[in-house]
């Protein structure tokens, strides 16, 4: 069984039954603080005129739905009853009159977020995932920002579930020979590792060495997506353990942390590293291995704080963030990789297992580098 964290601090409250506009459905996720994933009930709203209502038949299982559910993060994305999953993929059931890019039938994932405001700069520019009045996060999300329908004094529902119901925007078409087991966590793990190479130059036609921090779920996807940009790929891990997998993956070098030797020779060497170390560690070594003007993006959600002086930005290096990506950058992210057949690895598990799977990622983590992936319809027998 996992563990959970500051009981001191708890946001709990009733399952609620369906009102009106809504239907109910069957999930899968923790009723209470303190309790193991079990079947539940949930209410989902009907589909309204932008809506698209989504056949759940895969979600991917990701290290932060064990974050969230488990508590760590109260009040900001732990709520009970939680019904994680934010990596889904299916077949769309219903479609609202004014849909236009998807019909029933289609293929088709949702993603991290299911609404923002729509209004604000960076809406406009289709990056909702960096909304100035925040996003609504497709679990455990607060309805604040009018494109739900339904009961809005509850929090999301998430992807251990059996269908799913959102605005348009956030539904995005998969190409028909796509496979829907391998497709949930590109919308996770895929835009998570494809926007900061976006949106840093990775798809500009220079050729850079770009690092790679953490060769777990998002770092093999991150090895796989730089090496098809073209460029010289660097695994960096704390120990020599994972270094044939990841030359495996697609990455031409390996520096192990703990070594020295290794780390010494690849000092000012990297234009660009990706964090995806999803524990809270020292940086400052990994900003050694950035040539002048390199960029390190940390990617991996801590709740502590970071400790780092000037002296380690000099020179010219920098230190930023990203989370997730946008729907502009989101299609972008899914035509790259099925052009270029870019998946993860992963595992096909259903719903019985999912305490030994949480157990596992909040203690080892991706210890072989494969996502978990939900299939909904076998749990269901």
């Amino acid at each position: 069984m996992f563990d959970f964290v500051n009981p001191e601090v708890q946001f709990n409250s009733p399952l609620p039954a369906p009102q009106e506009g809504e239907y109910s459905e069957q999930a899968w996720g923790i009723e209470k603080f303190g309790e193991p994933i079990k079947p539940l009930t949930i209410p989902r709203p009907n589909v309204g005129d932008d809506d698209v209502k989504l056949d759940v038949i895969y979600c991917g299982i990701c290290h932060s739905d064990v974050t969230s559910g488990t508590n760590e993060l109260p009040g900001m994305f732990s709520r009970y009853p939680c019904v994680a999953g934010h990596e889904l993929a299916g077949k769309v059931l219903e479609v609202g009159k004014n849909v236009k890019d998807v019909k029933v039938g289609d293929k088709a994932g949702i993603g991290c977020y299911v609404d923002s405001c729509f209004e604000c700069p960076m809406c406009k520019d289709k990056q909702e995932n960096y909304c100035f009045k925040h996003a609504t996060t497709t679990y455990n999300g607060i309805k604040m920002n009018g494109h739900i329908n339904g009961n809005l004094d509850i929090h999301t529902f998430g992807g251990y579930s059996n269908t799913y119901v959102c605005h348009q925007r956030f539904v995005f078409k998969l190409p028909d020979d796509m496979p829907l087991e391998k497709a949930g966590p590109l919308f996770c793990a895929g835009i998570t590792m494809f926007e900061p190479l976006y949106n840093h130059g990775a798809l500009e036609g220079k050729k850079m060495n770009i690092g790679v921090a953490g060769i777990g779920g998002l770092g093999t996807m991150g090895i796989k997506l730089a090496n098809k940009m073209g460029h010289t790929v660097t695994a960096i891990s704390s120990s020599e353990r994972k270094r044939e997998m990841a030359l495996g993956k697609g990455a031409h070098n390996y520096v192990a942390m703990s070594n020295k030797e290794s780390v010494s020779g690849n000092m000012a060497s990297l234009n660009l590293i990706i964090d995806t170390v999803p524990v809270h560690h020292d940086i400052k070594p990994y900003m050694s291995l950035l040539a002048p003007g390199g960029t390190l993006v940390l990617i991996g959600v801590v709740p502590k704080n970071y400790d780092f002086g000037l002296m380690e930005l000099i020179p010219m290096r920098k230190i930023t963030c990203s989370v997730v990506g946008g729907t502009k950058v989101t299609k972008e992210m899914v035509k790259f990789c099925y052009e270029h057949q870019v998946y993860p690895d992963i595992d096909i598990i259903t719903a019985d297992k999912l305490n030994d799977v949480w157990e596992e990622l909040q203690k080892v983590g991706n210890a072989n580098s494969t996502r978990y992936v939900l299939d909904i319809k076998a749990s269901l027998k």
